[in-house]
C-alpha cells in the first residue's frame, strides 16, 4: 500500500470526516451503557503538519487553517475544535489530530476502541500514542480482516469507522461485499463509510452496491467544494453511514452548511444529506 497520510491530514475531508464521526460518537454517548468503537484503517492517529509531508502538499491550509480562523463556529463543532486547540497551545496549527485520538476524547470508562493498521510505522506510532491505555488495543493487520475478526463486539452499540485508502480498482465493489457479511454478524451497530468524489458515477455506483445488498437504513452525505465531475481532482467526499442515529439529518444539517460555506472555493460544489432505499 502506498498512500500516507501524512501528505493529506487536515485537508477538507478530514475535516468533513471528523465532524460527521463526532455527531455519531455524541449520539452513542445519549446512553448510558457502554459503546464499542472499531476502526479499520486507524492512521497513526497524530500529525505532525510541520513535516515534510505536510509541507510539501500544505492540504491543511484549506482545511482546518481555514476553519480555525473562521469566527462563530456552529456549538455542535466545540469538541471538534477543542481537542485541536489542546493539541495546538499557541496560536499556529503545528498538529492534527486522526480519528483515533478524536474518538478518544469522547470515550467513557465503560466504552472501549479498537483500532486496525497496517503499515507498520503508522502502526507503531499508533502504539506509541496509546501506550498504556487499557481502552484501546491496537491490531497490525488489514483492516478489512479486523472488520471480519473483530465484529460481533460484546456490546450491542457502537460505531464502525472504514475510511480506506481506495488503491484497487474494486475497492468500492468489495465494500458492499464486506458490509453485508459484517451486517449478518452485528446488526445493531452504526457504520460510517468515507467515500472519496473525483468521479460521481463511483459514488453513484457505490451507492447502488450498498443498497442492493444491505436492507437496513441508510444516510448518504455528499460534501463537494468543487463541481463533482473532473475524475483527476478530489472535488468532495462523502460518508455512507448504515443504521443512522435518529434525527441525524436535522441535527448535522446546519454545521455542513457552515462548514461548506467556509471550505468550498468561491462556493462551488455543495452539500447535500440524503436518505437511500
Amino acid at each position: 500500500m502506498n498512500y500516507r497520510h501524512s501528505y493529506h491530514a487536515g485537508n477538507f475531508a478530514d475535516v468533513f470526516k471528523h465532524v460527521v464521526m463526532l455527531e455519531l460518537l455524541h449520539s452513542l454517548r445519549q446512553k448510558e451503557s457502554g459503546f464499542y468503537y472499531l476502526e479499520t484503517h486507524a492512521g497513526r492517529g497524530c500529525y505532525d503538519l510541520s513535516s515534510v509531508e505536510a509541507e510539501k502538499s500544505k492540504e491543511y491550509l484549506t482545511g482546518i487553517a481555514r476553519v480555525m480562523t473562521e469566527p462563530h463556529p456552529p456549538s455542535a463543532m466545540n469538541t471538534y475544535l477543542s481537542v485541536i486547540k489542546q493539541l495546538n497551545p499557541s496560536s499556529q496549527i503545528k498538529r492534527y489530530p486522526g480519528s483515533p485520538y478524536l474518538a478518544r476524547a469522547l470515550l467513557r470508562p465503560q466504552d472501549r476502541m479498537v483500532l486496525c493498521e497496517l503499515q507498520t510505522d503508522e502502526a507503531n506510532a499508533l502504539r506509541h500514542l496509546f501506550r498504556q491505555d487499557k481502552q484501546i488495543s491496537i491490531h497490525h493487520q488489514e483492516g478489512y480482516l479486523g472488520l471480519r475478526a473483530f465484529i460481533p463486539p460484546r456490546e450491542r452499540r457502537g460505531l464502525v469507522m472504514i475510511d480506506p485508502p481506495y488503491e484497487k480498482h474494486d475497492d468500492m465493489t468489495q465494500m458492499a461485499k464486506r458490509l453485508a457479511d459484517a451486517l449478518t454478524r452485528w446488526e445493531t451497530g452504526i457504520y460510517a463509510i468515507w467515500y472519496p468524489i473525483k468521479d460521481k458515477q463511483h459514488r453513484v455506483r457505490l451507492h447502488r452496491d450498498i443498497t442492493d445488498r444491505i436492507q437496513r437504513p441508510l444516510l448518504a452525505i455528499d460534501f463537494c467544494i468543487l463541481p463533482d465531475d473532473v475524475p483527476t481532482f478530489l472535488n468532495g467526499c462523502g460518508m455512507l453511514i448504515i443504521n443512522p442515529p435518529w434525527q441525524m439529518e436535522r441535527t448535522l444539517t446546519p454545521t455542513l452548511a457552515w462548514l461548506w460555506h467556509t471550505l468550498s472555493v468561491n462556493q462551488q460544489g455543495y452539500y447535500r444529506l440524503s436518505s437511500l432505499t
